[in-house]
């Protein structure tokens, strides 16, 4: 049996002995050695991830103004950080949007700012008190002219993420980046083998307390992250870290398309081989470590599991969903997460860091639970029409234009031949367009004039995601369907305003 301490390994730091290896070549160690030998010849392994960490943000102090204000807002660049703690100490996170350039800017960008050495246009406003009398104040900063700048992150560096795909028809925008219609592209992030949590699953050596390589900084972790959730795998931290002593090359702000802004961080952390259970641990290879691959058009908090791959298939560039080849991206950096275990190892190697033991150990059987919701949120299913005539593609402009008149309604979903499917849409106005040219044989049948590019919903859809896609589509109704595109019924903008109407009538 093999048995260090963190004090030895720290005294072999000390006189230069220590034996340090990142995490990918700790599995060609333990497959070659096997854990008991692997465990003799490595001290420590080091880890690193660098990705999108949106749950992120630094607190701020900036000192007395004369006359002294009690900030009650606070903006950076215009992006607003929240003052209501002391006087003049704010947090700043990252995904806080710009009030005048909206999510193409926000907290990251100033925070990146700040650690670049820009100077920040700084502005509060207060309702000023006896001791505190001044009103607005107008201001311009550098890192170095805070007294405090700590970056304190409530969620970073999660042990493993969903890969995400959209299996409709459109592109979506989410924080797993673009995704692209009928499986156009896999999203995913974590750097696998490097992972830090991936390497210690059973938090042996990290726990509160645990020092770490944060952002080009050494940090702490103070917790488990918000939605810790080491049941289904997905552990988080919760770190810090002096924001003064971060480089630029570790963190990094970013903007996903139509999404948000999200900060990019860079952690690591260097694992002790104590015994050979912890150095079998850090042998984890990128084939071992298994994540979902969840169909994110679906617009609920459950949203369906499609498959499990593992890294190493992610890795690949390809991964089979649904009888199709569909290419990976990650939205994390391999080469960066490679760079930070070498830093790290190379710090540890020059006697800079050394190991900390951590002062209590994270839960392993924390549950992450969904929001208690007291108000339901009507239904698509609640409000549609269920009584809704269709006609095939192949009817003729006669027959929707009766159709339409007889049923005193505006919106006429298109079946395929067989009735199974809606393939279109055709309203009032489209009818009445195509009979001002009835004599025209391009405008004969209803396969002519209907919309194709058919908007869905479904009747399990809550009614502010549908008022959202007819906002964003531009259109007045949605068909709604089930998983095979049946029609069902109809959902029109009038239905959703009049439901929000009368809530709003009965709670008054």
């Amino acid at each position: 049996m093999v048995e260090k301490t963190i004090e030895e390994i720290n005294e072999r730091i000390r006189d230069g002995s220590v034996n340090v290896v990142p995490a990918d070549r700790m599995v060609e160690i333990v497959s070659e050695l096997g854990a008991e030998g692997a465990a003799r010849e490595v001290d420590v392994v080091t880890t690193g991830t660098f990705g999108a960490m949106c749950s992120s943000g630094a607190f701020l102090n900036l000192g007395h103004s004369n006359p002294p204000i009690k900030m009650q807002r606070l903006w950076l660049n215009d992006v607003e950080a929240y003052a209501g703690i002391a006087a003049v100490d704010a947090y700043l996170g990252a995904t806080q949007t710009s009030d005048i350039r909206g999510m193409e800017y926000g907290g990251a960008h100033v925070i990146e700012g700040l650690v670049s050495g820009d100077v920040i246009d700084v502005r509060a406003t207060s309702h000023g008190t006896d001791c505190y009398p001044r009103r607005n104040l107008n201001t311009r900063l550098t890192l170095d002219d805070l007294n405090q700048a700590t970056m304190c992150n409530p969620r970073n560096a999660y042990q493993r993420y969903n890969v995400a795909v959209n299996s409709s028809d459109r592109i979506i925008y989410t924080y797993m980046g673009t995704l692209l219609p009928n499986y156009g592209n896999a999203s995913y992030s974590g750097a696998g083998c490097l992972s830090p949590l991936c390497n210690d699953p059973n938090y042996e050596t990290i726990g509160m307390g645990t020092r770490i390589f944060l952002c080009g900084a050494q940090g702490y972790i103070i917790g488990s992250g918000t939605q810790h959730d080491p049941k289904s795998g997905f552990g988080n931290l919760m770190v810090t870290g002096n924001l003064k002593e971060m480089s630029r090359e570790f963190l990094r702000a970013a903007v996903f398309n139509k999404y948000g802004v999200t900060l990019y961080i860079g952690i690591g952390i260097p694992i002790p081989v104590l015994n050979e259970r912890i150095a079998a641990n850090t042998g984890v290879s990128d084939g071992e470590i298994t994540t979902d691959v969840v169909d994110y058009s679906a617009p609920s908090r459950n949203r369906p599991v499609i498959r499990k791959v593992s890294y190493a298939d992610l890795h690949s560039g390809t991964i089979d969903v649904g009888r199709k080849e569909v290419k990976t991206a990650s939205m994390s950096s391999l080469f960066m997460a490679r760079r930070i275990a070498e830093t790290l190892k190379e710090s540890i190697e020059r006697g800079e860091f050394f190991l900390s033991r951590a002062v209590d150990h994270l839960s392993l059987y924390t549950e992450f639970k969904p929001m208690k919701q007291t108000e339901g949120i009507p239904l698509v299913k609640d409000i549609m029409l269920k009584d809704v005539n269709t006609l095939g593609e192949m009817s003729t402009i006669e027959d929707a234009a009766r159709v339409i008149v007889e049923g005193d309604f505006t919106h006429l979903p298109i079946t395929s031949d067989d009735g199974k499917t809606v393939v279109g849409m055709v309203t009032a106005y489209d009818v009445s367009k195509a009979v001002a040219h009835i004599g025209d044989t391009k405008y004969e049948i209803l396969n002519d004039i209907m919309t194709r590019r058919l908007v869905t919903t479904t009747p399990d859809e809550t009614i502010d995601v549908a008022a959202r896609k007819m906002e964003k589509y531009n259109v007045s109704a949605l068909p709604v369907v089930d998983g095979n595109g049946k029609i069902l019924g109809l959902v029109r903008s009038d239905d959703i305003s009049s439901h929000i109407t009368r809530v709003k009538y009965e709670e008054y």
